[in-house]
């Protein structure tokens, strides 16, 4: 009986080869979803002063930039069965075309209710653009060397793009809250040129793996359930510290108004965060069940660093350094743990349901750790609660995943 995992289709000739241009694109398109999160926070205070006065505008307000998340965790696994039926290139221009009116609307909106539908627009959107593009990277680059480098280059160009559009917000943020919304029509020029350089990957390339003729193409829960799950709780601990960083710092006695230590921070950490994604490319060799209980090692040494620190500015940075190198290795490792091994053809549709369980924990990481602040009555401390779960899923999965060996597909 054939490998389901091996099979191939029938004899053809070898896809378009993809070059450094094509990833390059593919990454930029990666980093709109993070634009939607991050462009608009700094405006968030004239928001709130502009809206104050409605009711629930204390509630609804944070929504504008967290809602596109929870719209990327409901819609991705629609947007993975449209890439696998229909195909990734089209589903991603129209995407980026849709992405860019709707992220620039509220540019021209003076009214909160339309300029959170607008968010919800863009959330769906960000939904396809990334399913489709982390697909597509997958797809075009089948080599494990350059497939891994370009996954690693993925959060790297995500991380890296973050800071740039938090200080491309609050710089536009100056001319009225209205402005750094514009900064989305960006996705237009990018639409053009995907819409001229990119194309489907073949569904008859001999060089991808494919599934057997009249098989049935379905969700493999079997090899993703668990990759999934874990990938659920890395979203809540990836964000953690890039949300939480400005209060541990103000915590250790530095004033609000001091945004030149707190982005310093934030900026350090950012950048190991990168560093840490850089490195995966060198390291994948290794495999997940080496690799994922370093990486959430790292975070975890790195969230007790900063509870035992308690109000030390200098600890609170070193633990931060430290749990996001671990962030920044996690990662790639989860989306090519996931995704590289499955066929053409279940492709899509997983990288859907990866994202979903991603960008769910994202959505619930402020949830979560204000109860978990609540419940233990102090920031580090919760900071260290996660920090001990995830060296409890270190130890879990370095055991988990050495007993599945057979199972477990390499990175490579």
């Amino acid at each position: 009986m054939a490998n389901p995992i091996t099979e191939t289709a029938p004899a053809a000739a070898q896809s378009r080869r993809a070059t450094g241009w094509q990833a390059a694109l593919l990454l930029a398109g990666s980093c709109m979803p993070v634009m939607g999160s991050v462009l608009i926070t700094p405006i968030l205070p004239q928001l709130s002063e502009h809206f104050g006065a409605q009711p629930g505008a204390d509630v609804l307000v944070p929504m504008i930039v967290a809602i596109p998340a929870l719209m990327i965790a409901i819609f991705a696994p629609f947007a993975g069965q449209i890439v696998d039926r229909l195909g990734r290139r089209t589903l991603l221009v129209v995407a980026m075309v849709a992405y860019a009116l709707a992220g620039t609307a509220p540019a021209l909106l003076d009214d909160l209710q339309a300029i959170l539908a607008s968010r919800v627009l863009v959330g769906v959107c960000e939904a396809a653009i990334m399913t489709a593009c982390t697909t597509l990277i997958v797809d075009y680059f089948h080599d494990p060397e350059r497939r891994n480098r370009y996954l690693g280059l993925q959060t790297v160009a995500t991380t890296l793009g973050a800071t740039v559009f938090i200080a491309i917000g609050g710089a536009l943020g100056v001319g009225g809250w209205h402005t750094p919304f514009w900064v989305y029509s960006i996705a237009i020029v990018l639409a053009v040129l995907m819409a001229v350089s990119l194309w489907e990957p073949s569904r008859t390339d001999s060089t991808d793996t494919h599934v057997a003729a009249g098989e049935k193409v379905r969700v493999p829960w079997s090899r993703i359930a668990f990759p999934l799950a874990v990938t659920l709780f890395g979203g809540f601990s990836f964000y953690v510290l890039i949300i939480e960083a400005s209060y541990l710092v103000v915590g250790t006695g530095v004033a609000p108004e001091d945004t030149g230590k707190i982005g310093m921070v934030s900026a350090i950490a950012s950048l190991a965060t990168a560093v840490g994604a850089f490195t995966f490319a060198r390291v994948a060799r290794l495999q997940p069940k080496r690799l994922l209980p370093v990486a959430f090692g790292l975070q975890a040494a790195g969230m007790l660093v900063i509870w035992a620190a308690g109000t030390s500015f200098a600890g609170v940075g070193v633990g931060a350094v430290i749990a996001s190198a671990g962030s920044g290795l996690l990662l790639p490792t989860l989306v090519t743990w996931t995704i590289a091994p499955l066929r053409f053809e279940e492709r899509g549709r997983s990288t859907g349901w990866w994202n979903s369980a991603f960008f769910l924990g994202q959505f619930l990481t402020p949830l979560l750790m204000t109860g978990l602040s609540n419940a233990t009555g102090a920031l580090t401390v919760a900071v260290g609660a996660v920090g001990v779960i995830a060296a409890v899923m270190a130890v879990g999965l370095g055991i988990a995943l050495r007993r599945q060996e057979p199972a477990v597909s390499a990175i490579a």
